[in-house]
Parts: C-alpha cells; sequence; structure tokens
C-alpha cells in the first residue's frame, strides 16, 4: 500500500514538473497516428472500447478524479509490477499529455471530432 502511495506521488510531481504547460495539439496526421494507437494499443488492455479489461476502464467517468498531468506520467513511465507499461519509446511528453487530455474528456467515443 505504502508503495503504491509513494508511486503516485512521485508520478504526481514528475507530471507537475514536466508538464507545466499546456502543449499545443499535435499535426493532424500525428493525431490519427494518436487516436489509432489508443483504439488499437490501448484497447487492447483496457478495452477495444476503452471501458476496462485486462487494465482498467479509461472512460471520462473512470477517470474524472485523476488530472490529466497524472494519466500523462502513467502514460510516459508506466506502472512498475503491472503490465501497464511506459510508453515514453514511442510518445513525447506533449503526445502522452495530449492522449490524457482527449481520455478525460471522452476519448473516443464521446469525442469524435479527434476521429481520423
Amino acid at each position: 500500500m505504502a508503495r503504491n502511495a509513494l508511486l503516485s506521488l512521485t508520478l504526481a510531481l514528475s507530471a507537475a514538473a514536466t508538464w507545466a504547460q499546456t502543449p499545443a495539439a499535435p499535426a493532424p496526421e500525428r493525431t490519427a497516428q494518436l487516436v489509432r494507437m489508443v483504439r488499437q494499443d490501448c484497447g487492447s488492455c483496457h478495452g477495444m472500447r476503452l471501458t476496462g479489461g485486462l487494465g482498467p476502464a479509461l472512460t471520462r467517468q473512470a477517470l474524472a478524479a485523476k488530472p490529466p498531468d497524472f494519466l500523462a506520467a502513467v502514460i510516459i513511465h508506466g506502472i512498475p509490477g503491472t503490465p501497464m507499461p511506459p510508453w515514453s519509446a514511442l510518445l513525447s511528453a506533449d503526445e502522452a499529455l495530449w492522449i490524457a487530455q482527449q481520455l478525460a474528456s471522452g476519448f473516443p467515443e464521446e469525442n469524435k471530432s479527434h476521429a481520423p
């Protein structure tokens, strides 16, 4: 339990330091790639509709209490000891924050304006 609290605090502090500014939206081509990544790669564990599976749901309701910068830190760093891998090799910090913001606003099912 203390390990999870420490991990959460570390991720939150890392996120606060890394993402003090709101990033610009990715270019349209990269946006389409990120949408596809979330639907396919994230969906393989979190469910194709992001309503849960091996990983927890990534719906707006499920993420309501989690700030986007915390979610972005989880995306970038993963969660050690769980199946959640770090995505830092494939995503920039700004892209992870953009994904987190989209998830927090209902991406992809409720926010179709970003669909390819």
